[in-house]
Protein backbone atom coordinates (compact mmCIF):
# COMPACT_ATOMS: atom_id res chain seq x y z
CA UNK A 1 0.00 0.00 0.00
CA UNK A 2 1.33 3.38 -0.89
CA UNK A 3 2.81 5.48 1.87
CA UNK A 4 2.54 9.13 1.76
CA UNK A 5 5.34 11.42 2.82
CA UNK A 6 7.68 13.33 0.56
CA UNK A 7 11.41 13.38 1.13
CA UNK A 8 11.40 16.88 2.57
CA UNK A 9 8.87 15.77 5.16
CA UNK A 10 10.95 12.75 6.00
CA UNK A 11 13.86 15.07 6.75
CA UNK A 12 11.76 17.47 8.80
CA UNK A 13 9.84 15.22 11.19
CA UNK A 14 10.46 12.21 13.37
CA UNK A 15 9.15 8.89 12.06
CA UNK A 16 6.76 8.62 15.00
CA UNK A 17 4.77 11.53 13.55
CA UNK A 18 3.36 9.28 10.85
CA UNK A 19 1.15 6.26 10.82
CA UNK A 20 3.19 4.45 8.20
CA UNK A 21 6.79 3.86 7.14
CA UNK A 22 8.22 6.95 5.50
CA UNK A 23 7.82 7.10 1.74
CA UNK A 24 10.54 8.83 -0.24
CA UNK A 25 9.60 7.57 -3.68
CA UNK A 26 7.05 10.15 -4.82
CA UNK A 27 9.19 11.67 -7.54
CA UNK A 28 9.06 15.13 -9.06
CA UNK A 29 7.96 13.49 -12.31
CA UNK A 30 5.01 11.84 -10.56
CA UNK A 31 3.95 15.12 -9.02
CA UNK A 32 4.27 16.88 -12.38
CA UNK A 33 2.14 14.15 -13.97
CA UNK A 34 -0.72 15.26 -11.72
CA UNK A 35 -0.77 18.67 -13.38
CA UNK A 36 -2.81 17.48 -16.35
CA UNK A 37 -5.52 16.43 -13.91
CA UNK A 38 -6.27 20.09 -13.22
CA UNK A 39 -8.49 20.80 -10.23
CA UNK A 40 -11.07 22.74 -12.21
CA UNK A 41 -11.98 19.55 -14.08
CA UNK A 42 -13.40 18.06 -10.85
CA UNK A 43 -15.82 18.89 -8.07
CA UNK A 44 -14.05 18.40 -4.72
CA UNK A 45 -17.05 18.92 -2.46
CA UNK A 46 -16.89 16.35 0.33
CA UNK A 47 -13.18 15.60 -0.18
CA UNK A 48 -10.91 15.85 2.86
CA UNK A 49 -7.18 15.94 3.52
CA UNK A 50 -5.48 13.90 6.26
CA UNK A 51 -1.93 14.41 7.49
CA UNK A 52 -0.82 11.27 5.64
CA UNK A 53 -3.65 10.31 3.27
CA UNK A 54 -6.77 11.37 1.44
CA UNK A 55 -10.38 10.83 2.48
CA UNK A 56 -14.00 11.85 2.01
CA UNK A 57 -17.04 12.95 3.96
CA UNK A 58 -19.57 10.16 3.37
CA UNK A 59 -23.07 9.06 4.35
CA UNK A 60 -25.20 5.98 3.81
CA UNK A 61 -28.14 6.14 1.43
CA UNK A 62 -30.51 6.17 4.42
CA UNK A 63 -28.54 8.57 6.66
CA UNK A 64 -30.38 11.47 8.29
CA UNK A 65 -29.11 15.03 8.46
CA UNK A 66 -29.06 14.77 12.27
CA UNK A 67 -26.73 11.73 12.22
CA UNK A 68 -23.10 12.11 13.22
CA UNK A 69 -21.09 12.57 10.03
CA UNK A 70 -18.46 10.08 8.83
CA UNK A 71 -15.10 10.31 7.05
CA UNK A 72 -13.82 7.38 5.00
CA UNK A 73 -10.18 6.56 4.27
CA UNK A 74 -7.99 3.43 4.18
CA UNK A 75 -7.37 1.12 7.09
CA UNK A 76 -3.66 1.52 6.49
CA UNK A 77 -4.03 5.28 7.07
CA UNK A 78 -5.01 4.67 10.71
CA UNK A 79 -2.03 5.18 13.05
CA UNK A 80 -1.51 2.28 15.43
CA UNK A 81 0.25 3.08 18.69
CA UNK A 82 2.75 5.76 19.64
CA UNK A 83 5.13 4.89 16.80
CA UNK A 84 2.58 4.24 14.09
CA UNK A 85 2.32 1.00 12.15
CA UNK A 86 -0.44 -1.05 10.55
CA UNK A 87 -3.49 -2.87 11.82
CA UNK A 88 -2.40 -6.50 12.02
CA UNK A 89 -3.65 -9.09 9.52
CA UNK A 90 -6.88 -10.69 10.72
CA UNK A 91 -7.72 -7.79 13.04
CA UNK A 92 -10.22 -4.97 12.88
CA UNK A 93 -11.08 -1.93 14.99
CA UNK A 94 -14.71 -1.31 15.99
CA UNK A 95 -15.96 1.77 17.81
CA UNK A 96 -12.54 2.76 19.10
CA UNK A 97 -12.16 6.28 20.55
CA UNK A 98 -10.02 8.38 18.21
CA UNK A 99 -9.51 12.14 17.95
CA UNK A 100 -8.25 13.16 14.54
CA UNK A 101 -8.52 16.29 12.43
CA UNK A 102 -9.64 16.41 8.79
CA UNK A 103 -9.39 19.43 6.48
CA UNK A 104 -12.01 20.08 3.81
CA UNK A 105 -11.33 21.01 0.21
CA UNK A 106 -13.34 23.65 -1.61
CA UNK A 107 -15.28 22.82 -4.76
CA UNK A 108 -12.34 23.91 -6.93
CA UNK A 109 -9.82 21.73 -5.08
CA UNK A 110 -8.25 24.50 -3.04
CA UNK A 111 -7.71 23.82 0.64
CA UNK A 112 -10.40 25.25 2.89
CA UNK A 113 -9.73 26.79 6.30
CA UNK A 114 -12.50 24.60 7.69
CA UNK A 115 -11.76 21.35 9.48
CA UNK A 116 -13.59 18.74 11.55
CA UNK A 117 -12.56 16.38 14.34
CA UNK A 118 -13.45 12.73 14.88
CA UNK A 119 -14.61 11.16 18.13
CA UNK A 120 -14.13 7.50 17.24
CA UNK A 121 -13.20 4.95 14.60
CA UNK A 122 -16.43 3.25 13.67
CA UNK A 123 -14.56 0.53 11.78
CA UNK A 124 -11.12 -0.08 10.32
CA UNK A 125 -9.36 -3.10 8.88
CA UNK A 126 -6.69 -4.21 6.42
CA UNK A 127 -7.99 -7.75 6.07
CA UNK A 128 -10.29 -8.62 3.18
CA UNK A 129 -10.50 -4.93 2.39
CA UNK A 130 -8.56 -1.80 3.32
CA UNK A 131 -10.96 0.76 4.75
CA UNK A 132 -11.65 2.94 7.77
CA UNK A 133 -14.68 4.97 8.84
CA UNK A 134 -14.28 7.76 11.38
CA UNK A 135 -17.30 9.24 13.19
CA UNK A 136 -17.14 13.02 13.62
CA UNK A 137 -18.22 15.24 16.48
CA UNK A 138 -20.55 17.16 14.13
CA UNK A 139 -23.69 16.03 12.33
CA UNK A 140 -24.26 16.36 8.59
CA UNK A 141 -26.68 19.23 9.29
CA UNK A 142 -24.09 21.06 11.39
CA UNK A 143 -21.43 20.68 8.70
CA UNK A 144 -23.87 21.95 6.07
CA UNK A 145 -24.85 24.92 8.24
CA UNK A 146 -21.30 25.90 9.18
CA UNK A 147 -19.34 25.07 6.04
CA UNK A 148 -21.91 24.67 3.21
CA UNK A 149 -20.56 21.17 2.47
CA UNK A 150 -22.66 18.14 1.55
CA UNK A 151 -21.36 14.59 1.96
CA UNK A 152 -20.86 12.02 -0.75
CA UNK A 153 -23.14 8.98 -0.68
CA UNK A 154 -21.86 5.42 -0.39
CA UNK A 155 -23.49 3.38 -3.14
CA UNK A 156 -25.21 0.16 -2.08
CA UNK A 157 -24.75 -1.42 -5.50
CA UNK A 158 -21.72 -3.33 -6.72
CA UNK A 159 -19.81 -1.43 -9.45
CA UNK A 160 -19.42 -2.87 -12.93
CA UNK A 161 -16.53 -3.54 -15.28
CA UNK A 162 -15.96 -0.70 -17.72
CA UNK A 163 -17.65 1.87 -15.47
CA UNK A 164 -16.21 5.39 -15.76
CA UNK A 165 -14.71 6.56 -12.49
CA UNK A 166 -13.00 9.51 -10.82
CA UNK A 167 -10.52 9.27 -7.96
CA UNK A 168 -10.26 12.53 -5.98
CA UNK A 169 -7.26 13.05 -3.71
CA UNK A 170 -7.54 15.46 -0.81
CA UNK A 171 -3.86 15.12 0.00
CA UNK A 172 -2.72 16.26 -3.47
CA UNK A 173 -5.87 18.28 -4.29
CA UNK A 174 -5.98 16.59 -7.70
CA UNK A 175 -8.12 14.04 -9.52
CA UNK A 176 -7.80 11.06 -11.83
CA UNK A 177 -10.21 9.82 -14.51
CA UNK A 178 -10.33 6.30 -15.98
CA UNK A 179 -12.45 3.15 -16.07
CA UNK A 180 -12.78 -0.01 -14.02
CA UNK A 181 -10.64 -2.50 -15.92
CA UNK A 182 -11.84 -5.50 -13.91
CA UNK A 183 -12.05 -7.17 -10.52
CA UNK A 184 -9.32 -9.18 -8.82
CA UNK A 185 -10.28 -12.45 -7.12
CA UNK A 186 -7.61 -11.96 -4.46
CA UNK A 187 -4.87 -9.41 -4.11
CA UNK A 188 -1.87 -9.88 -1.86
CA UNK A 189 0.57 -7.28 -0.56
CA UNK A 190 3.12 -8.43 1.97
CA UNK A 191 1.12 -10.04 4.82
CA UNK A 192 -2.25 -8.64 3.69
CA UNK A 193 -4.92 -10.16 1.42
CA UNK A 194 -7.87 -8.31 -0.12
CA UNK A 195 -10.77 -9.82 -2.04
CA UNK A 196 -12.66 -8.65 -5.14
CA UNK A 197 -10.48 -5.57 -5.55
CA UNK A 198 -11.04 -2.97 -8.28
CA UNK A 199 -8.33 -2.78 -10.94
CA UNK A 200 -8.14 0.55 -12.79
CA UNK A 201 -7.51 0.91 -16.50
CA UNK A 202 -3.85 1.45 -17.37
CA UNK A 203 -4.47 4.94 -18.66
CA UNK A 204 -5.55 7.78 -16.39
CA UNK A 205 -5.41 6.36 -12.86
CA UNK A 206 -1.80 5.59 -12.00
CA UNK A 207 -2.09 6.75 -8.41
CA UNK A 208 0.85 7.79 -6.22
CA UNK A 209 1.64 8.04 -2.52
CA UNK A 210 -0.78 10.36 -0.73
CA UNK A 211 -3.79 9.30 -2.81
CA UNK A 212 -4.53 6.40 -0.46
CA UNK A 213 -8.02 6.76 1.00
CA UNK A 214 -9.35 8.78 -1.94
CA UNK A 215 -12.96 7.93 -2.82
CA UNK A 216 -13.68 6.23 -6.12
CA UNK A 217 -16.71 7.93 -7.65
CA UNK A 218 -18.98 6.67 -10.39
CA UNK A 219 -19.01 9.39 -13.06
CA UNK A 220 -22.67 8.67 -13.84
CA UNK A 221 -24.00 9.04 -10.29
CA UNK A 222 -21.25 10.76 -8.26
CA UNK A 223 -21.79 8.09 -5.63
CA UNK A 224 -18.86 6.44 -3.88
CA UNK A 225 -18.26 2.91 -5.15
CA UNK A 226 -14.83 2.29 -3.63
CA UNK A 227 -11.73 3.59 -1.89
CA UNK A 228 -8.32 3.87 -3.56
CA UNK A 229 -5.65 1.93 -1.68
CA UNK A 230 -2.57 0.69 -3.55
CA UNK A 231 -0.47 0.37 -6.68
CA UNK A 232 2.56 -1.51 -7.90
CA UNK A 233 5.70 0.62 -7.69
CA UNK A 234 8.28 -1.89 -8.94
CA UNK A 235 6.29 -4.89 -10.17
CA UNK A 236 7.87 -7.17 -7.56
CA UNK A 237 5.01 -9.58 -6.84
CA UNK A 238 3.25 -9.65 -3.47
CA UNK A 239 5.66 -7.35 -1.59
CA UNK A 240 5.06 -4.08 0.26
CA UNK A 241 3.98 -1.38 -2.21
CA UNK A 242 3.82 -4.07 -4.92
CA UNK A 243 0.48 -5.90 -4.81
CA UNK A 244 -0.03 -9.03 -6.87
CA UNK A 245 -3.20 -10.51 -8.30
CA UNK A 246 -4.08 -14.09 -7.40
CA UNK A 247 -6.65 -15.96 -9.50
CA UNK A 248 -9.12 -18.54 -8.19
CA UNK A 249 -6.74 -21.18 -9.58
CA UNK A 250 -3.78 -19.70 -7.70
CA UNK A 251 -2.03 -18.03 -10.65
CA UNK A 252 -0.06 -14.92 -9.61
CA UNK A 253 0.27 -11.79 -11.74
CA UNK A 254 2.01 -8.48 -11.05
CA UNK A 255 2.59 -5.48 -13.29
CA UNK A 256 4.45 -2.29 -12.50
CA UNK A 257 2.18 0.73 -12.56
CA UNK A 258 -1.17 -0.99 -12.06
CA UNK A 259 -3.29 0.65 -9.36
CA UNK A 260 -6.20 -0.67 -7.32
CA UNK A 261 -9.04 0.14 -4.96
CA UNK A 262 -11.48 -1.64 -2.66
CA UNK A 263 -15.24 -1.85 -3.10
CA UNK A 264 -17.42 -0.20 -0.46
CA UNK A 265 -20.92 -1.57 -1.08
CA UNK A 266 -20.19 -4.22 1.58
CA UNK A 267 -20.87 -1.65 4.30
CA UNK A 268 -24.55 -2.28 3.67
CA UNK A 269 -24.23 -5.92 4.75
CA UNK A 270 -23.14 -4.71 8.21
CA UNK A 271 -26.04 -2.45 9.21
CA UNK A 272 -28.21 -3.32 12.20
CA UNK A 273 -31.97 -2.89 12.52
CA UNK A 274 -31.48 0.80 13.30
CA UNK A 275 -29.38 1.34 10.17
CA UNK A 276 -26.16 1.79 12.16
CA UNK A 277 -22.87 0.15 11.25
CA UNK A 278 -22.34 -2.95 13.40
CA UNK A 279 -19.84 -5.58 12.27
CA UNK A 280 -21.42 -8.06 14.71
CA UNK A 281 -24.40 -8.36 12.37
CA UNK A 282 -24.70 -11.87 10.94
CA UNK A 283 -23.34 -11.96 7.38
CA UNK A 284 -21.29 -8.75 7.69
CA UNK A 285 -18.96 -8.90 4.68
CA UNK A 286 -16.42 -6.48 6.17
CA UNK A 287 -15.20 -8.96 8.76
CA UNK A 288 -13.15 -11.73 7.17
Amino acid sequence: MKTFVLLFLALSFAPSAFALPLHTRVTAEEIEALSWNTSNAYDFEGIVKLDNCSGSLVRFEHSNDADRAMVMTNGHCVPMGMFGGFIKPGEHLFRKPAKRSFKFLNHDGSLSQNSVVSTQILFATMTGTDVALYELELSYAQIKSRFEIDPLTLDSRRPTEGEAIEILSGYWQRGYSCQIDGFVYKMKEDAYTWVDSIRYSRSGCKTIGGTSGSPILSVNTRKVIGVNNTGSEDGKPCTMNNPCEVSAEGAVYAEKGLSYGQQTFRFYSCLNADGALDVRVRGCALVQ
